[in-house]
């Protein structure tokens, strides 16, 4: 992204990095390389810090720019140049990462049962949401995908990361749930595999297994237009 290298795209586990300071904005510093994963694709920021020395800068998100990824700092006193340790808050990363294998597995049900593909969605650490095109408002019909996917979760199926060259990734259906998206325009793809639950173009993190991913629950079902459905669930635990 930029001139930053992206580690989390390879590695959602790293949680610390060595890495230097290439730019410097009003509240924010460019890193050359970053394990925080910054806004975007549905997914809030990663947060954490950026040692210097003795010195902590407290990071309180991320956004994407075309110079790299932009690390929001609470405080001044960085500069171009400086090498500095990132630090994530490991506890959030990683139910951000449930959270997001947990939504691939659901879409993935909630896509064979009835065709239906994602208009947003919005992947927080306590409460997701996913939008559906749905015509119908059949809630029972959601229960049953939950139920499925709760199902396929606890059976524990490997998540694969893998890169492919664009032109071979797309001759693959069903890459993309995504309404109206197109693939991104870029030579290489990652492709994230839930063992054979669901494949897509993602660049986001995930967890190694399902069974690391825990139950998802429903907590309400709102509708938000003609066909347009949403779902709003957290995890147990």
């Amino acid at each position: 992204m930029g001139r930053t290298e992206l580690l989390y795209l390879r590695d959602s586990y790293l949680s610390e990095f060595e890495a230097e300071v290439i730019g410097l904005g009003e509240g924010y510093v460019v890193l050359d390389r970053t394990a925080f994963h910054p806004r975007g694709g549905g997914l809030v920021s990663d947060t954490g810090m950026l040692v210097r020395g003795s010195e902590v800068f407290q990071v309180v998100g991320g956004e994407q720019s075309e110079e790299g990824v932009r690390h929001m700092v609470e405080r001044i006193g960085l500069e171009v140049g400086d090498k500095v340790r990132g630090v994530l808050d490991w506890n959030r990363r990683y139910r951000l990462m449930r959270m997001h294998t947990a939504l691939h597995v659901l879409v993935a049900v909630v896509n064979a049962r009835t065709g239906a593909l994602i208009t947003g969605n919005q992947v927080e650490p306590d409460t997701s949401r996913v939008d559906f095109s749905l015509e119908k408002f059949d809630r029972g019909l959601i229960e049953e995908c939950v139920a499925e996917a709760n199902k396929r979760l606890a059976e524990g199926h490997e998540v694969r990361i893998r890169f492919v060259e664009r032109e071979e990734a797309l001759k693959t259906p069903g890459l993309i749930k995504l309404a109206a998206k197109a693939p991104p325009d870029e030579p290489i793809l990652r492709i994230v595999e839930i063992g054979e639950i669901d494949a897509q173009l993602d660049g986001g993190p995930h967890v190694k297994n399902t069974s690391e991913v825990g139950e998802i629950v429903m907590k309400k079902i709102e509708n938000k237009g003609k066909s347009n459905r949403r779902l709003y669930f957290t995890l147990n635990p």
